[in-house]
C-alpha cells in the first residue's frame, strides 16, 4: 500500500527549504530511517528518514526543488503491505505560523506520513491562511494593539509577531499581501529589506535591472538558499544598526611562540582560539558588549553567559557556528571543539541549533590576507570582532626596534548600545590580554 513522506516542521520560523540531495530512485527499497533526501533550512542541512521500510514508488521532488512544510515528497509501498509505524501520525504538519514555538531544529525529522484512502489534511495551495481576520475563524490568539496605540488591529499569525518584535518593526507600518490584508512573515522581512534602501523612510522599490545581454554574453544562476539567507540577514542588519568600527592592534608575538612550542603536543592550537578565551574575558568585563537591544521594550537585555560565533567559509557560503559557555573552557577545548565545528559545517553535517544563540562572534580573514576590514554586526548581537592577517612588524621595545608579529583588530558595534570610548577600551582590554597571554590563566 503506498503511503506519503511530507516534509515535516524543520524548526520554529522555517516554512520549509531547499532540496540538495534526493538519495533514492523508483524501485528502490529503503529501510526504516533510512535517508531519503537532505533538505537545507537555515543555513543547515538536514536529512529526512524513510518512516518505514518498502520500495519507492514515486519521487516527486528533485535536486534544487524548494518544498515546504507539509509537501509530498516520496510515495512508498510499504513492505509487505503493512502500514506506516503507529507511532507516525497520520496528520500533516501545521503551517508555519501555527506551528508550535517549542520545535527544536536540532531534532532529527521524522517523516509525516498519511494514507491515501485518507483525504489530505493539508491545506491546498492558498488556503495556508483563513480568510476569517476575527482571532476566533483564525483559531489563534487575539492580535495585540501596535505601539501607535491607534487601535488599528493587525491580522497577523504569531510568528509573524514575534518576528516583528525581534526587529522592532510596528506592524501597522507593514502591508499585508495575505487574505484580507494579513501581514506574512514575507511581508515584514521585505518591509525591513526595503528599509536598507532608504534609511528608514517610505519604502522604495528598486528600479528592475537592464537588459544586461545587450552589451554582451551572460549567464544567470539561482541565488542558493544559504546566500540568500547571507543577504537577507546583513540587509536586515545593515538597515538597523549604525554600525562604527574601530581598528587596534595586538602584538601577538608571545602566543605565537607559545603556540609553536605546543605543536604536537595535543590539538592544534590556532590564534582564533586564544582571542575566543580572551574575548570571553573581556566581554565578562564589558558586558554592555554581550547584550541585545530591544527596541519594542525599550530595554537593554545583558547575557550571562558567553557563547561565541566563529565564522567559517564554505564552498556553499559563510557559516557562523556557535560555541557554547567559552568562559569555561580552555584553550585546547576551545580548539578542539572550534575545529570539530567548521569540520561538521564544511561536511554540511551543521545543524540549525549550532547557528543560533551567539552572544558575540569572531570573523577571521588572516589566513586569507587584508590589513583590516569592517565586519557587520550579526543582529540581533551588538557587535563583532574581525580579525585580519598577521604580519611582523619593527616595534619599539625596551629602547630598540624589535621584530613583533603583529595583529590587526576590526570591532564593528551598534552605536546605539556602545560608545566610541566604550569600543576603544574594549579592543585595548583585548590586545593587552593577547599580549600578556598568561594573564588569561588568572580567569580560568
Amino acid at each position: 500500500m503506498a503511503e506519503e513522506v511530507k516534509l515535516p516542521a524543520l524548526g520554529e520560523n522555517i516554512p520549509g527549504g531547499d532540496i540538495v540531495d534526493v538519495k533514492v530512485k523508483v524501485g528502490d527499497v529503503v529501510k526504516e530511517g533510512q535517508a531519503l533526501v537532505e533538505v537545507e533550512a537555515e543555513k543547515s542541512t538536514l536529512e529526512l528518514p524513510s518512516p518505514f521500510a518498502g520500495s519507492i514508488a514515486q519521487v516527486m521532488v528533485k535536486k534544487g526543488d524548494k518544498v515546504r512544510t507539509g509537501q509530498t515528497l516520496f510515495l512508498i509501498d510499504s513492505k509487505n503491505g503493512q502500514a506506516a509505524a503507529p507511532s507516525a501520525k497520520p496528520a500533516t504538519a501545521p503551517p508555519a505560523e501555527s506551528r508550535s514555538p517549542k520545535v527544536e531544529a536540532s531534532a532529527k525529522p521524522q517523516a509525516v506520513i498519511s494514507s491515501p484512502l485518507t483525504p489530505d489534511a493539508s491545506p491546498p495551495k492558498g488556503r495556508g491562511e483563513t480568510t476569517d481576520p476575527s482571532p476566533k475563524g483564525r483559531g489563534e490568539l487575539p492580535a495585540l494593539k501596535p505601539p501607535s496605540g491607534d487601535g488599528i488591529v493587525v491580522p497577523a499569525g504569531p510568528a509573524t509577531r514575534k518576528l516583528a518584535r525581534e526587529w522592532g518593526v510596528d506592524l501597522v507600518q507593514v502591508p499585508g499581501t495575505g487574505p484580507l490584508g494579513r501581514v506574512t512573515q514575507d511581508d515584514v522581512k521585505a518591509y525591513i529589506r526595503s528599509l536598507a534602501t532608504t534609511g528608514g523612510g517610505a519604502r522604495v522599490q528598486a528600479a528592475p535591472l537592464p537588459s544586461f545581454e545587450q552589451w554582451g554574453p551572460v549567464e544567470a544562476k539561482p541565488f542558493d538558499s544559504i546566500r540568500k539567507k547571507t543577504a537577507d540577514l546583513v540587509s536586515l542588519s545593515w538597515s538597523l544598526v549604525p554600525h562604527v568600527t574601530h581598528h587596534d592592534q595586538a602584538d601577538a608575538s608571545e602566543i605565537e611562540a607559545f603556540r609553536r612550542q605546543q605543536e604536537g603536543k595535543g590539538p592544534k592550537l590556532t590564534v582564533t582560539a586564544f582571542v575566543l578565551k580572551a574575548c570571553a574575558i573581556v566581554l565578562k568585563e564589558h558586558p554592555q558588549f554581550n547584550s541585545s537591544l530591544d527596541v519594542a521594550k525599550g530595554q537593554l537585555v545583558y547575557k550571562h553567559y558567553y557563547h561565541l560565533g566563529v565564522a567559517v567559509d564554505t564552498e556553499r557560503g559563510l557559516l557562523v557556528p556557535v560555541l557554547r559557555d567559552v568562559d569555561k573552557k580552555s584553550v585546547h577545548d576551545i580548539g578542539r571543539e572550534m575545529a570539530e565545528l567548521a569540520e561538521r559545517a564544511r561536511l554540511k553535517k551543521i545543524t540549525a541549533d549550532d547557528l543560533r544563540g551567539g552572544t558575540f562572534t569572531i570573523s577571521n580573514l588572516g589566513g586569507i590576507g587584508g590589513t583590516a576590514f569592517t565586519p557587520i554586526v550579526n543582529y540581533p548581537e551588538v557587535a563583532i570582532l574581525g580579525l585580519s592577517r598577521s604580519r611582523m612588524q619593527p616595534v619599539w621595545k625596551d629602547g630598540q626596534f624589535a621584530p613583533r608579529l603583529i595583529l590587526p583588530l576590526s570591532l564593528s558595534y551598534d552605536h546605539r548600545v556602545i560608545d566610541g570610548a566604550a569600543a576603544a577600551r574594549f579592543t585595548r582590554r583585548l590586545a593587552d590580554m593577547l599580549e600578556n597571554p598568561l594573564v588569561m590563566l588568572l580567569h580560568a
